[in-house]
Protein backbone atom coordinates (compact mmCIF):
# COMPACT_ATOMS: atom_id res chain seq x y z
CA UNK A 1 0.00 0.00 0.00
CA UNK A 2 1.47 3.84 -0.56
CA UNK A 3 -0.76 6.99 -0.22
CA UNK A 4 -1.17 10.19 -1.81
CA UNK A 5 -2.27 13.38 -0.18
CA UNK A 6 -5.41 15.26 -1.90
CA UNK A 7 -5.48 19.16 -2.68
CA UNK A 8 -7.44 19.45 0.66
CA UNK A 9 -4.71 17.39 2.79
CA UNK A 10 -6.94 13.90 2.85
CA UNK A 11 -4.50 10.59 2.35
CA UNK A 12 -5.75 8.67 -0.56
CA UNK A 13 -4.73 5.05 -0.04
CA UNK A 14 -3.88 2.96 -3.53
CA UNK A 15 -1.81 -0.28 -4.19
CA UNK A 16 0.14 0.27 -7.45
CA UNK A 17 0.23 -3.27 -9.35
CA UNK A 18 3.05 -3.55 -12.47
CA UNK A 19 2.15 -5.89 -15.67
CA UNK A 20 2.86 -5.56 -19.18
CA UNK A 21 3.48 -2.58 -21.26
CA UNK A 22 0.56 -1.49 -22.50
CA UNK A 23 -1.36 1.70 -21.08
CA UNK A 24 -2.10 1.55 -17.60
CA UNK A 25 -5.63 1.12 -15.92
CA UNK A 26 -6.81 2.95 -12.46
CA UNK A 27 -9.65 1.25 -11.02
CA UNK A 28 -11.77 3.22 -8.58
CA UNK A 29 -14.60 1.28 -6.66
CA UNK A 30 -18.30 2.07 -5.59
CA UNK A 31 -19.91 3.05 -2.29
CA UNK A 32 -18.72 1.59 0.88
CA UNK A 33 -16.74 -1.00 -0.62
CA UNK A 34 -12.65 -1.06 -1.06
CA UNK A 35 -10.19 -1.59 -3.46
CA UNK A 36 -10.01 -5.14 -2.31
CA UNK A 37 -13.63 -5.47 -4.51
CA UNK A 38 -11.42 -5.66 -7.80
CA UNK A 39 -9.46 -8.34 -6.60
CA UNK A 40 -10.82 -11.42 -8.96
CA UNK A 41 -9.97 -9.08 -12.16
CA UNK A 42 -6.34 -7.54 -10.99
CA UNK A 43 -4.12 -11.14 -11.78
CA UNK A 44 -6.18 -11.30 -15.27
CA UNK A 45 -5.54 -7.54 -16.27
CA UNK A 46 -1.54 -7.57 -15.08
CA UNK A 47 -0.84 -9.65 -17.71
CA UNK A 48 -0.99 -7.21 -20.14
CA UNK A 49 -0.67 -3.76 -18.06
CA UNK A 50 -0.25 -1.95 -14.92
CA UNK A 51 -3.23 -1.68 -12.47
CA UNK A 52 -3.54 0.95 -10.14
CA UNK A 53 -6.62 0.41 -7.46
CA UNK A 54 -7.31 3.31 -4.72
CA UNK A 55 -9.32 3.28 -2.01
CA UNK A 56 -11.84 6.34 -2.28
CA UNK A 57 -11.74 8.82 0.54
CA UNK A 58 -13.77 7.66 3.51
CA UNK A 59 -13.44 4.23 2.00
CA UNK A 60 -10.72 1.53 3.13
CA UNK A 61 -7.35 2.60 4.21
CA UNK A 62 -8.10 6.38 2.67
CA UNK A 63 -8.53 9.17 5.12
CA UNK A 64 -11.95 10.57 5.92
CA UNK A 65 -12.62 14.03 4.86
CA UNK A 66 -15.27 17.62 5.38
CA UNK A 67 -16.32 16.71 2.00
CA UNK A 68 -17.42 13.89 -0.26
CA UNK A 69 -18.79 15.28 -2.88
CA UNK A 70 -18.17 14.27 -6.77
CA UNK A 71 -15.62 17.13 -7.38
CA UNK A 72 -13.21 16.03 -4.72
CA UNK A 73 -13.21 12.69 -5.45
CA UNK A 74 -12.39 13.32 -9.31
CA UNK A 75 -9.68 15.82 -7.98
CA UNK A 76 -8.53 12.61 -5.71
CA UNK A 77 -8.29 10.55 -9.07
CA UNK A 78 -6.59 13.33 -10.78
CA UNK A 79 -4.15 14.21 -8.07
CA UNK A 80 -3.25 9.72 -7.73
CA UNK A 81 -2.57 10.19 -11.60
CA UNK A 82 -0.35 13.21 -11.41
CA UNK A 83 1.62 11.61 -8.48
CA UNK A 84 2.07 8.27 -10.34
CA UNK A 85 2.78 10.56 -13.57
CA UNK A 86 0.47 8.19 -15.55
CA UNK A 87 -0.35 10.10 -18.94
CA UNK A 88 -3.91 9.21 -20.40
CA UNK A 89 -4.59 6.55 -18.61
CA UNK A 90 -7.76 3.90 -19.08
CA UNK A 91 -10.08 4.62 -16.05
CA UNK A 92 -12.66 2.27 -14.74
CA UNK A 93 -15.24 3.00 -12.36
CA UNK A 94 -18.17 0.84 -10.66
CA UNK A 95 -21.10 2.27 -9.01
CA UNK A 96 -19.88 5.28 -7.83
CA UNK A 97 -17.06 5.01 -9.17
CA UNK A 98 -18.53 5.10 -12.57
CA UNK A 99 -19.87 8.19 -11.72
CA UNK A 100 -16.35 9.37 -10.31
CA UNK A 101 -14.20 8.38 -14.09
CA UNK A 102 -16.94 10.18 -15.83
CA UNK A 103 -16.17 13.23 -14.22
CA UNK A 104 -12.57 12.53 -14.01
CA UNK A 105 -12.76 12.12 -18.05
CA UNK A 106 -14.41 15.46 -18.58
CA UNK A 107 -10.93 17.15 -17.01
CA UNK A 108 -8.19 15.15 -17.57
CA UNK A 109 -6.75 13.13 -20.87
CA UNK A 110 -7.46 9.49 -20.41
CA UNK A 111 -7.34 6.59 -23.55
CA UNK A 112 -10.78 5.87 -22.71
CA UNK A 113 -13.58 5.22 -19.34
CA UNK A 114 -15.35 1.93 -18.69
CA UNK A 115 -18.22 2.80 -16.31
CA UNK A 116 -20.01 -0.41 -14.51
CA UNK A 117 -23.31 -0.26 -13.63
CA UNK A 118 -23.74 3.99 -13.00
CA UNK A 119 -26.22 5.47 -14.61
CA UNK A 120 -25.61 9.02 -14.48
CA UNK A 121 -29.15 10.45 -14.58
CA UNK A 122 -28.76 10.73 -10.89
CA UNK A 123 -32.11 12.87 -11.08
CA UNK A 124 -33.49 9.47 -11.41
CA UNK A 125 -31.78 8.15 -8.57
CA UNK A 126 -33.78 10.01 -5.96
CA UNK A 127 -36.61 8.45 -6.14
CA UNK A 128 -35.19 5.32 -5.25
CA UNK A 129 -32.56 6.59 -2.87
CA UNK A 130 -35.77 8.65 -0.77
CA UNK A 131 -37.14 4.89 -0.40
CA UNK A 132 -34.15 4.41 2.08
CA UNK A 133 -33.92 8.22 3.62
CA UNK A 134 -35.11 7.86 6.57
CA UNK A 135 -33.47 4.95 7.56
CA UNK A 136 -30.22 5.69 5.73
CA UNK A 137 -30.32 8.86 8.69
CA UNK A 138 -31.16 6.39 11.44
CA UNK A 139 -27.99 5.31 12.92
CA UNK A 140 -29.68 2.45 14.22
CA UNK A 141 -30.97 1.52 11.21
CA UNK A 142 -28.74 2.54 8.75
CA UNK A 143 -26.46 -0.73 8.52
CA UNK A 144 -29.65 -2.91 7.47
CA UNK A 145 -30.78 -0.10 5.18
CA UNK A 146 -27.20 -0.20 3.28
CA UNK A 147 -27.20 -4.27 3.37
CA UNK A 148 -30.84 -3.98 2.17
CA UNK A 149 -30.31 -1.52 -0.67
CA UNK A 150 -27.18 -3.84 -2.50
CA UNK A 151 -29.15 -7.02 -1.69
CA UNK A 152 -32.05 -5.26 -4.12
CA UNK A 153 -29.33 -4.51 -6.37
CA UNK A 154 -26.86 -7.89 -6.23
CA UNK A 155 -29.09 -9.49 -8.79
CA UNK A 156 -28.98 -13.37 -8.74
CA UNK A 157 -26.23 -14.11 -11.10
CA UNK A 158 -23.57 -13.83 -8.64
CA UNK A 159 -22.06 -16.30 -6.99
CA UNK A 160 -22.92 -16.36 -3.52
CA UNK A 161 -19.00 -16.49 -2.25
CA UNK A 162 -18.17 -13.77 -4.07
CA UNK A 163 -20.96 -11.92 -2.68
CA UNK A 164 -19.17 -12.98 0.64
CA UNK A 165 -16.30 -11.54 -0.14
CA UNK A 166 -17.30 -8.33 -1.30
CA UNK A 167 -19.63 -8.08 1.73
CA UNK A 168 -17.09 -9.17 4.15
CA UNK A 169 -14.39 -5.89 3.02
CA UNK A 170 -17.98 -3.36 2.63
CA UNK A 171 -17.09 -0.78 5.25
CA UNK A 172 -20.40 1.67 5.50
CA UNK A 173 -19.96 5.29 7.32
CA UNK A 174 -23.07 6.80 7.52
CA UNK A 175 -21.39 9.72 7.36
CA UNK A 176 -19.82 9.22 4.26
CA UNK A 177 -22.46 7.74 2.72
CA UNK A 178 -24.68 10.74 3.32
CA UNK A 179 -22.11 12.95 2.13
CA UNK A 180 -21.77 10.75 -0.70
CA UNK A 181 -25.35 11.01 -1.21
CA UNK A 182 -26.17 14.47 -0.02
CA UNK A 183 -26.75 16.02 -3.44
CA UNK A 184 -29.32 13.39 -3.96
CA UNK A 185 -30.93 13.69 -1.19
CA UNK A 186 -31.10 17.25 -0.61
CA UNK A 187 -31.42 18.77 -4.03
CA UNK A 188 -34.51 18.92 -6.32
CA UNK A 189 -34.53 16.90 -9.79
CA UNK A 190 -33.59 19.97 -12.04
CA UNK A 191 -30.90 20.95 -9.61
CA UNK A 192 -29.13 17.29 -9.71
CA UNK A 193 -29.71 17.51 -12.95
CA UNK A 194 -27.75 21.05 -13.39
CA UNK A 195 -25.03 19.70 -11.36
CA UNK A 196 -24.46 16.47 -14.06
CA UNK A 197 -24.71 18.42 -17.12
CA UNK A 198 -22.32 20.94 -15.54
CA UNK A 199 -19.59 18.29 -14.72
CA UNK A 200 -20.19 16.39 -18.06
CA UNK A 201 -19.61 20.16 -20.00
CA UNK A 202 -15.93 19.26 -20.76
CA UNK A 203 -16.68 16.26 -23.11
CA UNK A 204 -17.84 18.93 -25.25
CA UNK A 205 -15.75 19.33 -28.34
CA UNK A 206 -14.06 16.44 -27.80
CA UNK A 207 -14.10 12.32 -28.33
CA UNK A 208 -13.05 10.01 -25.49
CA UNK A 209 -14.18 6.23 -25.70
CA UNK A 210 -16.61 5.66 -23.37
CA UNK A 211 -18.76 2.42 -22.12
CA UNK A 212 -21.70 2.35 -20.22
CA UNK A 213 -21.32 -1.17 -18.92
CA UNK A 214 -24.90 -2.14 -17.15
CA UNK A 215 -25.84 -5.45 -15.63
CA UNK A 216 -29.42 -3.44 -14.75
CA UNK A 217 -31.09 -1.95 -17.72
CA UNK A 218 -31.14 1.74 -17.24
CA UNK A 219 -33.79 2.26 -19.87
CA UNK A 220 -34.27 2.28 -23.38
CA UNK A 221 -33.69 6.14 -24.06
CA UNK A 222 -30.61 6.00 -21.57
CA UNK A 223 -27.63 5.33 -24.61
CA UNK A 224 -29.37 8.05 -26.59
CA UNK A 225 -29.20 10.25 -23.06
CA UNK A 226 -25.73 9.48 -22.35
CA UNK A 227 -24.57 9.77 -25.96
CA UNK A 228 -25.96 13.52 -26.10
CA UNK A 229 -23.05 14.35 -23.34
CA UNK A 230 -20.37 12.08 -24.13
CA UNK A 231 -20.44 12.21 -28.38
CA UNK A 232 -19.83 8.29 -29.78
CA UNK A 233 -20.59 6.77 -26.18
CA UNK A 234 -21.47 2.99 -26.06
CA UNK A 235 -23.99 1.64 -24.07
CA UNK A 236 -24.39 -2.24 -23.21
CA UNK A 237 -26.42 -4.46 -21.05
CA UNK A 238 -25.66 -7.92 -19.49
CA UNK A 239 -29.09 -8.59 -19.03
CA UNK A 240 -30.08 -9.69 -15.75
CA UNK A 241 -26.17 -9.15 -14.49
CA UNK A 242 -27.15 -7.14 -11.56
CA UNK A 243 -25.00 -4.50 -10.11
CA UNK A 244 -21.70 -6.66 -10.28
CA UNK A 245 -21.62 -7.93 -14.43
CA UNK A 246 -17.88 -7.62 -13.81
CA UNK A 247 -17.50 -10.04 -10.99
CA UNK A 248 -20.28 -12.35 -12.02
CA UNK A 249 -18.28 -12.86 -15.22
CA UNK A 250 -14.81 -11.81 -14.51
CA UNK A 251 -13.15 -13.40 -17.42
CA UNK A 252 -15.62 -11.78 -19.95
CA UNK A 253 -15.37 -8.66 -18.99
CA UNK A 254 -11.73 -8.28 -18.74
CA UNK A 255 -12.25 -9.56 -22.56
CA UNK A 256 -14.88 -6.94 -23.16
CA UNK A 257 -11.95 -4.41 -21.41
CA UNK A 258 -9.04 -5.21 -23.94
CA UNK A 259 -11.61 -5.25 -26.78
CA UNK A 260 -12.59 -2.15 -26.16
CA UNK A 261 -9.25 -0.28 -25.15
CA UNK A 262 -7.76 -2.39 -28.67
Amino acid sequence: MATITAADGTSIAFDDHPGGDQTPVILVHGITETAATWEPLIERLTQRRRVIVMDLRGHGRSGTAANYDLAEMTGDVVALASNLNIIRPHLVGHSLGGAVVSAVGAVLPVSSIINIDQSLQLDGFKAQLHEFEEQLRDPAAFPLAIQGLFEVMAGEKIDPEEMARINAQRRPDQNVVLGVWDLILTSSVEEIAAVVATALAGYRGKHVDYLSLFGIDPGASYADWIASYIPGAITEVWPDHGHYPHLVEPERFVKRAEKFWS
